[in-house]
């Protein structure tokens, strides 16, 4: 007969086996219920402003929220409310360029940013992490590779604004626990970039602490009709946040001139 401990062991495997297939069900559903895409996100680069002097060089880098999918009009995009808002506050007109390529991971950052150098951005914004998670990419070798990426563009001379890994568990297609489980996951992911990115001296902005509550809350006005990806309010949301910390990186580069990259130790204050 079986000991005990043997059919102790066999229960727990026998629960994991059982929990893994439900978790894989739900992951099934979830698809199922957001559907295939279907559109593509707006063409937003170009000149915003028309103030005299140089131009203010900003890039957006990342995955599907970084390139706008889900807003309604190229002007509704992260990217170009951050870029009409700072030639606003600096009197310069902002060149937007957008290497944000939809689905992608911070493993594919790095060829983001070989793009964005050709443009010399002054300012950098990322946004990336909701794939990693959902694609289980482990957090210590996703914040490595976007800690790699920040350095990259902090050598160059970029000043880099990181919005860490929204939270997840506000996507209501996703059942539970699946739910539970992604906004755990995106919430521990979130910390590890923002020490990745203060490591290498960028700045974070935790959208999941920031906008999480209210797109809990208002889950119809928030999310875009596939209720996945943020609609024109969201990224409204997202760009208020974002924006603090674009107009700090800014000035930090000597109001849109390139400067040599910073220590480590420049944030530590």
């Amino acid at each position: 007969m079986p000991s005990a401990r043997t059919t102790a062991a066999g229960a727990v495997a026998a629960s994991a086996v059982a929990a893994a297939g439900l978790l894989a069900a739900q992951a099934f559903e979830a698809h199922r219920r957001i559907g295939r895409r279907t559109s593509s996100a707006p063409y937003a680069d170009g000149r915003y402003g028309t103030g005299a002097g140089t131009s203010i060089r900003l890039a957006m880098l990342g995955d599907s929220a970084a390139a706008g999918l889900g807003a309604d009009r190229p002007r509704d995009t992260t990217g170009a409310l951050l870029a009409e808002a700072l030639a606003e506050v600096s009197g310069r007109s902002v060149t937007l360029s957008n290497h944000a390529v939809i689905g992608a991971q911070a493993k594919d950052l790095d060829a983001q940013v070989d793009r964005a150098m050709w443009t010399r951005p002054h300012v950098a914004v990322i946004i990336v992490g909701a794939n990693d998670v959902t694609h289980l990419v482990p957090r210590h070798l996703s914040a490595r590779r976007l800690r790699a990426a920040i350095r990259r563009l902090r050598e160059a001379g970029t000043h880099v604004v990181m919005a860490t890994c929204p939270d997840l568990g506000t996507v209501k297609p996703v059942p539970q626990p699946l739910r539970s489980i992604m906004r755990r996951r995106s919430r521990v992911l979130a910390r590890a970039q923002a020490e990745a990115t203060l490591a290498e001296g960028g700045r974070p902005v935790s959208l999941g602490a920031r906008l999480g509550p209210e797109f809990d809350e208002r889950p119809d006005v928030m999310f875009a009709a596939d209720r996945f990806h943020p609609s024109t309010d969201g990224y409204v949301a997202a760009a208020q946040a974002l924006l603090p910390e674009v107009i700090a990186a800014w000035r930090l580069g000597g109001e849109g001139e390139i400067l040599p990259a910073l220590p480590e130790d420049s944030y530590s204050s």
